[in-house]
């Protein structure tokens, strides 16, 4: 049973808990949610399709739904309320840019009674997921639906341009109210499918002040960790291929970038991961556990909702990459540090946090107690640079080739061998210097041999030069086939050699005889 409070709430009772948001039961917000959605969305297929235009960002439809129901909507057992809905025209374009079409919507919200999730954050709010697994209803505050309306043109200008995102994909904004109260909701894509069980999941901001899962949660079912969980349990981080890789980040990259510029901080990425190795022992524990309606497998297609899609578009999944498990659903290949191999399913979730007054104030009262570079709230370009930081040398990395490139021994070799050749330039110059100076000493004359070599006594310009670097290269190829390999009991001839060559060039770089 369940006792009246005085202001009129209802408490649960201890054998039948419900939650409650703003005073009202969590089933009677799931039933208007289906009764509102069915109303606006079928009302909404009379409607011509065309061009979002600016105004459409700004419409407001409401709807009166009594509980002896109307000419145009049916009776149910809740509380009389009213529905609206914003910007329908410009959502319409958002699930038919993603592939969702209406009757498909409709089935998924309105066909099976909806699920109700624990809560994961601190926010207070109530999460519900469709019985396929589709779409996640998330109720929101005002300030937060207030400011979601301001980024719809924006939204709408950067999923234009880059569809692949892990930015959430907004399907609907609408309000439901009754007896004074007003609770929002918000559509989005589910990023943590339940067909698949998560092992681990995290919430990640890339800041450590406090970033560690309370007792409480720890003692969920399937808790969320945080990130100085991460860094204790996958120090090493989690690897991906060049490719992956690559995609990955620059997809991060450019999200965060987006949320800069909308002046957006504080957001999270929400990491599950499936550990393929453990999929066949939990199969044989839960074969019939958190598995949506077979008949609505493969039937929709929503493009960019799963991870790899979101990284890399449609068309290619992991199913080649992991040829012995080809239900992967959407999932991003990798490996851990043990040599794991993972499924990886992702997106940026908790966007609508403007760096607003207080968020700055926030900022400046717990940077004057903690160090203020690693509490959560930051300015928005900070908070970027160290989330991309964050995931970029903590969370995921590339695998490296075991073995040098062959670029790279080329590039050694070729060291070396300019190594050898100054070496060899170095020693020939000074053996140059000495055999000169013992001929200046000598007084001899080569006159003859400056004529026959230069052919004229009028080269006043000619002096002296040491080898080139051409020539003691040739010396090195030349020293690395056969002298080097001498034995030490040897070394006259080596010496002869080198004699004979200043000498000559000694006699050809002189003009008059010395003496």
């Amino acid at each position: 049973m369940s006792s009246t409070a005085e202001n009129g709430d209802t408490v649960p009772s201890k054998q039948n808990e419900e939650k409650t948001y703003k005073k009202t039961a969590s089933s009677a917000i799931k039933g208007a949610i289906q009764l509102g959605i069915g109303y606006t969305v079928g009302n909404l297929t009379s409607k011509p399709e065309r061009d979002v235009l600016m105004q459409d960002f700004y419409v407001v439809e409401s709807v009166f739904l009594p509980s002896e129901g109307s000419n145009l909507t049916p009776a149910h057992h809740y509380p009389d309320f009213r529905f609206k809905t914003y910007a329908p025209l410009a959502f319409r374009y958002f699930r038919e840019l993603f592939g969702i079409k209406p009757d498909d919507y409709l089935y998924s919200i309105c066909s099976e009674p909806l699920i109700e999730l624990s809560n994961p954050g601190a926010s207070g709010s109530l999460f519900f997921v469709t019985s396929d697994d589709e779409f996640i209803i998330k109720t929101v505050q005002h300030k937060e639906a207030e400011f979601l309306q301001k980024l719809l043109p924006g939204y709408y200008m950067n999923l234009n341009q880059n569809p692949r995102t892990l930015l959430p994909k907004f399907y609907g904004l609408y309000c439901m109210q009754s007896g004074g109260i007003n609770i929002r909701i918000v559509v989005m894509n589910n990023v943590l499918p339940r067909a698949m069980r998560m092992h681990l999941t995290y919430d990640l901001k890339g800041s450590t002040y406090k970033r560690r899962a309370s007792r409480k949660e720890r003692e969920k079912p399937n808790p969320t960790f945080k990130d100085l969980d991460f860094l204790q349990d996958m120090h090493e981080g989690l690897y991906f291929d060049t490719e992956t890789y690559n995609a990955l980040m620059k997809t991060l990259q450019r999200d965060c970038r987006v949320l800069e510029s909308f002046k957006i901080m504080d957001y999270s990425l929400l990491l599950g991961i499936h550990i393929l190795d453990h999929s066949l022992k939990d199969k044989e524990e839960e074969p019939l556990q958190n598995v949506p309606d077979a008949k609505r497998l493969g039937m929709q297609k929503v493009l960019y909702s799963t991870a790899m899609e979101s990284i890399q578009g449609p068309g290619k999944s992991a199913d080649g990459i992991i040829a012995e498990n080809p239900d992967t659903m959407g999932g991003i290949p990798a490996k851990s540090h043990k040599g794991e191999k993972l499924l990886l399913f992702m997106g940026i979730i908790d966007i609508l946090q403007s760096y607003r007054l207080m968020k700055k104030l926030e900022h400046s009262w717990k940077a004057l107690v903690y160090d203020g570079d690693t509490v959560s709230v930051h300015r928005p370009s900070f908070y970027a640079d160290r989330f991309l930081k964050f995931m970029n040398s903590r969370v995921f990395k590339k695998i490296q080739a075991l073995k040098a490139s062959p670029s790279k021994k080329r590039c050694n070799s070729i060291a070396a061998l300019k190594a050898t050749s100054q070496e060899i330039v170095s020693s020939v110059a000074q053996e140059w210097k000495d055999e000169k100076r013992d001929l200046l000493t000598e007084g001899q004359s080569f006159s003859s041999l400056d004529e026959e070599a230069l052919g004229s006594r009028h080269r006043p310009d000619l002096v002296p030069s040491t080898p080139s670097l051409f020539e003691a290269a040739s010396l090195a190829t030349t020293i690395s086939s056969s002298s080097l390999y001498v034995n030490e009991h040897c070394p006259h001839d080596r010496t002869t050699l080198y004699s004979n060559r200043c000498c000559t060039r000694v006699n050809a770089g002189y003009k008059y005889p010395l003496g």
